[in-house]
């Protein structure tokens, strides 16, 4: 890093020196992997050392100087009495910044880097390390603000004689920090901002170098090691799965096992079955449970794992369909191939062959009539799909709002659809909801999704089709395309038209565009003439813009719905949002401004913000805070007719408030 972009940054950020301490350690005593809480300098005064930082190995002597970033792990083993100083601070950058400097920061963020070096001129380093320790021991309001004026000197000593002494900073590797942060804290929760706020980067940054690295995100292999370590304590002891759901980082034995069957293809119990027995696939286009059901006697042991419960209520049923099923399949094949062996021209020539297959054709041609009104093609982005024309039983991970408002109750769906706001709304009965099957989060439960036996599968990620298919006819309806997702009205059309219920569909959608019609009369003049609207979210201390085109969290609602006029940048977006960083804020908002999620924990620190407060649409009152996270679920989180409908109802009546 340049000598001028390291002093550029310590210009540009706030110090908070965490603490200060004299340290000494005997010989043959040891300091195991301690993780840094914040940035630090080590110094040297006295004896020698083995010092690992990370991956690093360093051997220190009297005067030396090491630095490492929050979240390394820093280990000492003493060769002679060592004695130092170690000094925590952190650096955040000062708002308002430059754009430049925060995207400097982030590239370079010599507060992370990690160097070692003996300076030539150790000791005016010596004189003010330790004046800075005796007055943070002394910790009197004075003696706090020459601590910081100390520290400054410090730095600017030590930045002095490192560059003079061409000293090359290393890069820490965000990734295996990560990685081993992850291995090291797996038990307890952790997010994807939290492991960022510990590496002190951004979660947009690390997200990319983790993807890049390890060609998967973080939380993905967080559960991975989760369900490794759940599977050793399963072969090893004989644990209970509530206490290996504690130990590996969840709830309860519920959420344990869910996410078990995600990564493993199988419950614990199952699990532990298969490895005790030496158990070997043997049909990969069936999953392993549903190909026991069909081969083993009916003589099935009482499940107690909490994930079989339902399989002992109704085991028996299941075994017998499934047995005729596939015993029923086995008679068809040996028929046609019977009547195949049969209706085969012993001639080989060419011309009678042909003759054969044209009478065959003709002779048949009645029965394939009969099929094909049994069955329509439907155009998707994987190739035409030949789909029931009337299908029965329907699973879908996605769309359950729209299956509903055309009259067709799937048979499973994926968790999250059974929880969303609306459902209480819609008008369904309890009791026919209450026969939908919860399939689990993405992909949906193969195992239980082959139990169902759907005629038609919804599936809404491209990656998962293919394991859909070996289960039934799958239709592949993406809900986001890239960053962006469909209009909410072209997503109903879509759907209508795999079920053939294209007339349902256009007889809702100009109901709602009539309601829609009315409710931009109830709301006119409150967004004035030349004036424009911005919706923002604000997640994890993080802000997303969305776009005016292919946004999500009620945009479609505001700006094609109501026709409230856009920012010019939330025109231009290509994708349906862009996450932003506080200092650009101003060059993104409206006069107007939506804000999403403003309860979540890290909205606090942007909105009490002094930049944020010094919005004009902050200062006159023009901002209308929207989207509950509760129980009920959130109405703006789905785009199915039920959640525009409340979406509608919701937008209107914050704008009617204002007026008022």
């Amino acid at each position: 890093m340049k000598l001028n972009d390291h002093i550029l940054l310590w210009n540009h950020v706030f110090i908070q020196v965490m603490d200060v301490r004299h340290k000494k350690i005997e010989e043959g005593e040891e300091l195991r992997t301690y993780r840094l809480p914040a940035s630090a300098f080590l110094y040297a005064v006295r004896g020698n050392a083995r010092v690992r930082l990370d991956n690093s190995i360093h051997r220190v002597e009297r005067f030396h100087v090491l630095h490492g970033g929050k979240g390394m792990c820093l280990s000492i083993l003493a060769e002679e009495v060592l004695e130092y100083y170690i000094i925590l601070y952190k650096a955040t950058l000062a708002l308002p910044s430059r754009k430049e400097i925060a995207q400097l920061l982030e590239k370079e963020n010599p507060f992370q880097n990690q160097y070692a070096f003996a300076p030539h001129y150790p000791l005016p380093l010596y004189d003010k390390v330790k004046l800075l320790e005796q007055e943070w021991r002394e910790a009197s309001g004075l003696g706090k603000l020459h601590v910081k004026a100390l520290f400054q000197q410090f730095v600017y000593e030590l930045l002095q004689q490192l560059y003079r002494q061409g000293i090359e900073p290393l890069k820490p590797d965000l990734v295996s920090q990560a990685v081993a942060y992850i291995r090291e804290h797996f038990s307890r929760p952790m997010t994807l901002e939290s492991i960022a706020e510990e590496l002190e980067c951004s979660t947009g940054h690390l997200s990319r170098l983790f993807k890049n690295k390890m060609h998967t995100s973080s939380i993905h292999y967080l559960g991975q090691v989760r369900a490794d370590r759940a599977a050793e304590l399963l072969m090893q002891t004989d644990a209970t799965l509530q206490e290996i759901a504690e130990r590996v980082g969840y709830p309860d034995a519920h959420s344990l096992s869910r996410s078990f069957k995600k990564y493993k293809g199988l419950s614990p119990v199952r699990f532990k079955k298969e490895r005790e027995h030496h158990a070997q696939k043997q049909d990969q286009d069936m999953p392993q449970t549903m190909l026991k059901y069909a081969l083993q006697r009916t003589s099935f042991a009482r499940y107690t794992d909490i994930d079989y419960q339902y399989r002992y209520n109704a085991e028996g049923d299941l075994f017998m369909h499934g047995r005729v099923k596939i015993t029923a399949m086995m008679i068809m094949l040996c028929l046609s191939l019977m009547l195949g062996a049969c209706s085969a021209p012993t001639n080989t020539n060419g011309s009678s062959q042909t003759k054969a297959n044209h009478t065959a054709t003709s002779s048949n041609s009645d029965g394939q009539a009969a099929v094909q009104a049994q069955t329509r093609t439907v155009k998707t982005l994987k190739g035409d799909v030949e789909v029931p024309a009337n299908p029965k039983r329907v699973a879908s991970d996605q769309y359950m709002g729209h299956l509903l408002k055309l009259g067709i109750i799937p048979v499973g769906v994926r968790s999250f659809m059974l929880n969303e706001a609306w459902i209480d709304q819609s008008g369904y009965p309890k009791e026919k909801l209450a026969g939908i099957k919860d399939l689990g989060e993405f992909p949906m439960d193969l195992e239980e999704l082959t139990v169902l036996q759907p005629d038609l599968i919804i599936g809404s990620i491209e990656k998962n089709i293919d394991s859909y298919q070996k289960v039934g006819t799958t239709v592949f309806l993406p809900y986001w395309e890239g960053e962006s997702t469909a209009g909410p009205l072209d997503k109903f059309r879509r759907i209508s038209e795999i079920f053939g219920k294209q007339k349902e569909a256009e007889q809702w959608i100009t109901e709602y565009e009539k309601k829609a019609a009315e409710a931009r009369t109830k709301i006119q003049g409150i967004v004035k003439e030349g004036e424009t609207v911005s919706i923002v979210q604000v997640a994890n201390k993080s802000i997303y813009v969305l776009a005016a085109k292919g946004g999500n969290y009620g945009s479609p609602t505001i700006y094609q719905t109501l026709k409230l006029p856009p920012t010019k940048k939330a025109l231009n977006m290509k994708e349906g949002f862009e996450n932003i960083s506080l200092e650009v804020l101003p060059e993104y908002m409206g006069d107007h401004i939506f804000v999403y999620g403003s309860e979540d924990e890290g909205a606090n620190q942007i909105l009490h913000s002094e930049l944020w407060k010094g919005l004009p649409a902050v200062k006159k009152g023009q901002v209308y805070m929207y989207g509950s996270f509760s129980d009920k679920g959130d109405e703006f989180v789905m785009e199915d007719p039920y959640s525009l409908e409340l979406q509608l109802d919701t937008i209107v009546n914050l704008l009617l408030a204002h007026k008022k």
